[in-house]
């Protein structure tokens, strides 16, 4: 069952207070993630702040399907609910996940479009927050709506930074090296190491912004079904 409208009562302003406290979250952890790719030297230490803050947002995630599973009447559709807080948890893990590789892989030298896409992503985690805090308000639906035509076009600017990025990957700078054979071989090896690891970064950052635009889709849909 629903309510006619999405202004919460006493009771549902715990779902919206889930969104907005996990969604947080997310913020920080880009930010976090942007700041990683600044300073790769203390990737370490960023990436275990990260980890708990994905780990917060997963006790948030699991109090708000506990909630939901116990609430008989909720402020939006159950469905609705369910897919906002997986979406959520989903752009945390990705995050969480590009930090690990990046310590993992032993990255000392990061890449321009690692930091730009990271930047591009804290703009459009905040553009999501913004939106979930606005849901709950009566009469901001026009800017709720304006929020996730951002959020979209964030999301385009993010898959056109992931393929300029592969591109580059793609087209080496140097060429394969003369000289002994095994120096070439080796020279080779670990070239097509880097490209390796930075095309599984680049993979989870473009997939962190797929998974915002699914967040700002699914917002969308609620604010065009409560009109």
């Amino acid at each position: 069952m629903r309510p006619a409208t999405l202004t919460p009562g006493e009771k549902d302003a715990s779902f919206f207070e889930a969104f907005d406290r996990q969604a947080r979250a997310v913020v920080e952890a880009a930010e976090l993630l942007s700041g990683l790719f600044e300073q790769a030297d203390g990737a370490a230490e960023l990436a275990r702040r990260i980890a708990d803050v994905e780990h917060r947002g997963d006790r948030i995630a699991h109090e708000t399907i506990t909630r939901l599973h116990k609430t008989w009447i909720t402020p939006l559709d159950r469905s609705d609910i369910h897919d906002l807080t997986t979406a959520l948890g989903d752009v945390l893990d990705l995050i969480e996940a590009v930090s690990e590789r990046v310590v993992l892989f032993d990255i000392d030298r990061v890449t321009a479009d690692a930091r730009v896409l990271a930047q591009v992503l804290v703009r459009t985690c905040e553009s999501v927050h913004r939106a979930l805090s606005l849901l709950p308000i009566k009469g901001r639906r026009a800017e709720i709506l304006e929020l996730c035509v951002e959020i979209n076009r964030l999301q385009d600017e993010a898959d056109s930074i992931y393929r300029k990025a592969l591109a580059s990957l793609y087209r080496p700078d140097v060429a394969g090296p003369a000289g002994e054979g095994g120096v070439a071989a080796a020279a080779l090896m670990a070239s097509i190491l880097s490209l390796l690891k930075w095309r599984d970064i680049y993979d989870n950052l473009e997939a962190a912004a797929n998974r915002c635009e699914d967040v700002a889709n699914i917002i969308e849909g609620i604010v065009l079904e409560y009109a």
